[in-house]
């Protein structure tokens, strides 16, 4: 039953994934403005932020009603595949492997909430396969039993907590990385004509899918609400974290790498939120800050877990 499972889930992600790709290239093989004329210097802000979806003029194209159809399908397939797995008859078995799969299946519900309210297919080009990747990583990662304590009730509710928050802000870190690019993109579209010109000829492929994005403004909104979620959901996982850790050692806090990481991630994405609220802060330098306190909550479990149960082959829990 597994097995089908997991061709189910990948045939549709993957499958999701080549129809998209597909369907932006020849999207990007239409005929294209040769040149774009220069900017006013006095440009308004809306001006601005209708450009930063594109130059090219193209307009986002949101996910057809089948093609959600099918996704709602995958991650249903996806969900069942992760319980079954993830707990076997009364059992729990858990890894890196298990953690990426449950992070893109959440980012890609995620994905497909949101593609309700925004066009989003850039992101679509990058979820879909990540998540089909990730189904499939644990058939060749195990994991590891974990018999102790998978039955306790705050355990499950700390696990469930916990992969929604990584969900959460494995979501926002794909953001953050094609919000990047398009700066980028702008920085080029304000410079001379014929530095445009070149942007747009060495990076056709590229200006293309920037191109079904949103406006900046928007995907900055989008990033900081689930930064701000996914912020709630880490501090109920550390201090459930904590809660369980008393109930089963009489210990409530271990400083382990796992909670220096994950305290370390937190503090981070809390520098973030308050300075984006006290002063406004935007632009690469928040961008990229996104994306170290990502690395740090990755370290905190999956890269810890890889490098026990991979490299070292110990298991740990």
């Amino acid at each position: 039953m597994d097995i089908v499972l997991y061709a189910l889930t990948a045939l549709l992600y993957g499958g999701l994934a080549v129809a998209g790709w597909r369907s932006h290239r020849h999207a990007g093989s239409r005929p294209m403005l040769e040149s774009v004329p220069p900017m006013p210097a006095a440009a308004t802000t809306g001006a601005n932020t209708q450009a930063q979806s594109g130059f090219a003029g193209s307009a986002a194209s949101g996910m057809s009603s089948s093609g959600r159809a099918l996704l709602f399908v995958a991650l249903l397939a996806h969900g069942v595949l992760l319980h079954t797995t993830i707990f076997p008859q009364n059992a729990m078995v858990f890894g890196f492997a298990f953690a990426l799969s449950a992070m893109f299946w959440l980012g890609a519900g995620i994905y497909w909430i949101e593609s309700f309210f925004f066009p989003l297919d850039g992101l679509r080009l990058l979820v879909l396969p990540l998540a089909c990747v990730a189904s499939l990583l644990p058939l060749a990662f195990n994991g590891v039993r974990v018999l102790p304590y998978s039955a306790a009730p705050m355990f499950k509710l700390h696990f469930l907590i916990a992969n929604i928050a990584y969900g959460l802000f494995a979501i926002a870190a794909l953001h953050a990385i094609l919000m990047l690019l398009v700066e980028r993109r702008l920085h080029a579209m304000r410079g001379g004509i014929a530095q445009r010109n070149v942007a747009a000829a060495g990076n056709g492929w590229l200006s293309s899918w920037l191109d079904t994005l949103p406006p900046l403004l928007t995907l900055e909104k989008l990033l900081f609400r689930l930064i701000g979620a996914g912020f709630v959901l880490l501090t109920l996982t550390l201090v459930s974290g904590i809660l369980f850790s008393e109930q089963l050692v009489d210990r409530a806090l271990r400083l382990d790498h796992k909670t220096v990481f994950a305290i370390l991630s937190w503090v981070m994405f809390g520098a973030l939120l308050t300075a984006r609220k006290v002063s406004g802060w935007r632009g690469r330098a928040a961008l990229r800050w996104v994306l170290a306190s990502f690395v740090a909550l990755l370290l905190a479990y999956v890269g810890s877990r890889f490098v026990f149960e991979v490299l070292l082959h110990r298991a740990v829990v």
